[in-house]
């Protein structure tokens, strides 16, 4: 479909109607639909091929020359009974103020050819993308997998309708909260949704289900595995149009390129906050997401997931920059913490303070701790201007984390020799370093519930 955007000043009201009056200044087309799914992907790097059908029109017509613009190669099949669909977008100081559909129904067009044209691509392809968009070139999206999964190549799917069964057999799935509710009815709980969508997975033979929620950010679940969550990256919404298309296209493209579905939809999120910043269908290009991820792993101090702090920290890696990680209950922060999270952080570029979950700090303190909870501990800590990145584990020790991050220096504040620290024999096999530092004295946790105890009784 084409996308036309018309922007004009509105100075006054017309006399004929309630309505605004808008002197066009500049006039603005641009493919739509699956056409802006390939231009996103072309503006990440990557070679693409857009297959889909189209009117037999001027419309048509500019479609491909806009895509020929972009570096896409296109094969689009016109119709001569058919129109092509075009949307077109009144815009006044950085406002839709209407849209306008020409749009008919597609009539019924030759699916060999299409299919035959699909098939000779399939030899050089690493990666399909069916973005549906419910106009009628999908209607053999059954016979696209089948033959892509014979030749084992994986297909995403960004969904329309109210039947999923007809992307039986593709890999991954992308579709938004409301779309996810329509087919697996309402959800009251997050474990009701990754319930549903593991049932999903089963029905349709799917490997994984990417769900979108808006602001409330997006939730991987793969098929028999934990399901990941991450946030919405925190930005001014202009305009959701197209934020859909780019996620799709990015998760599409970083995954053609070897990344992992968890790598891969990181990096849809981060798109996704991009595009809804700018002004109708835009694509994101390889240097904004970079620049993205740089400013999201080095100002955004703060609550990690362990998929987060593992980007970030790869991230600094590449720059050769030194990871310090120290680890804690912290369930009372003193003065005494404050110290020693302040020399740790001298030791090198960021600080990862990784908490105890509620559970282990039970576990290794007894039934009446934590005096503060989980979520209380890493607010408090995430605002001290020493700490970069904070995170819990759930196990007694951090070794698991340890293994998984391989900082460069592992911190500990008492009387230890390096050796003596939990983690140290981890750390020293993989060539990093292990330092003690002192504590204040007569500062700890215990000692201070202790006195108010005593101050109570």
């Amino acid at each position: 479909m084409l996308d036309r955007y018309w922007f004009g000043d509105t100075h006054r009201v017309s006399p004929e109607a309630p309505v605004p009056i808008v002197k066009i200044g500049q006039m603005d087309e641009r493919p739509g639909g699956a056409g802006n799914v390939a231009l996103n992907i072309a503006a990440l790097g990557a070679k693409v091929t857009l297959l889909g059908i189209a009117g037999q029109d001027e419309a048509a017509q500019q479609l491909q020359n806009q895509l020929s613009a972009a570096n896409v190669t296109h094969h689009i099949l016109k119709i001569p009974a058919a129109r092509t669909i075009a949307k077109l977008r009144i815009i006044s100081r950085h406002q839709q103020l209407i849209r306008l559909d020409f749009e008919e129904p597609f009539p019924a067009f030759n699916t060999e050819t299409f299919l035959e044209l699909y098939e000779q691509h399939l030899s050089t392809t690493q990666l399909v993308i069916l973005s549906d968009y419910g106009k009628g070139t999908l209607a053999c999206a059954q016979a696209l997998i089948k033959r892509a999964k014979k030749a084992n190549i994986p297909v995403f799917v960004d969904p329309k309708g109210l039947d999923f069964s007809i992307y039986r057999d593709a890999t991954a799935i992308t579709p938004n909260y409301k779309e996810f509710e329509s087919i697996v009815g309402t959800c009251h709980s997050e474990a009701e949704i990754i319930k549903k969508a593991q049932t999903f997975l089963t029905q349709e033979s799917m490997d994984a289900l990417l769900l979108t929620r808006g602001e409330r950010g997006m939730t991987l679940i793969q098929k028999n595995n934990e399901e990941t969550h991450l946030p919405a990256h925190a930005r001014d919404v202009f305009d959701v149009t197209g934020a859909g298309d780019s996620v799709i296209a990015t998760l599409g493209a970083a995954y053609a390129a070897g990344t992992t579905l968890t790598e891969a939809m990181a990096l849809a999120n981060l798109s996704a906050s991009l595009v809804v910043a700018k002004l109708g269908a835009a694509s994101v290009n390889t240097s904004e997401l970079q620049a993205a991820l740089h400013d999201t792993t080095h100002t955004t101090a703060g609550i990690l997931s362990e998929e987060q702090l593992l980007l970030a920290v790869a991230n600094a890696r590449s720059k050769g920059q030194r990871i310090v990680f120290t680890n804690g209950c912290f369930d009372i922060l003193h003065a005494g913490h404050v110290t020693y999270l302040q020399q740790a952080k001298q030791l090198g570029d960021f600080l990862i303070v990784a908490i105890n979950s509620d559970p282990s700090v039970t576990q290794l303190k007894g039934p009446t701790r934590p005096v503060n909870c989980q979520e209380q501990r890493m607010t408090v800590l995430a605002s001290l201007s020493a700490v970069d990145w904070v995170t819990f584990f759930n196990e007694e020790t951090p070794e698991r984390l340890l293994k998984l991050l391989q900082p460069d220096i592992l911190v500990k504040g008492g009387d230890y020799q390096p050796h003596q620290v939990v983690g140290a024999e981890i750390v020293f096999a993989y060539g990093g370093d292990v330092r003690v530092l002192g504590l204040v004295k007569d500062l700890s946790t215990t000692s201070i519930i202790d006195r108010v105890i005593q101050h109570h009784e």
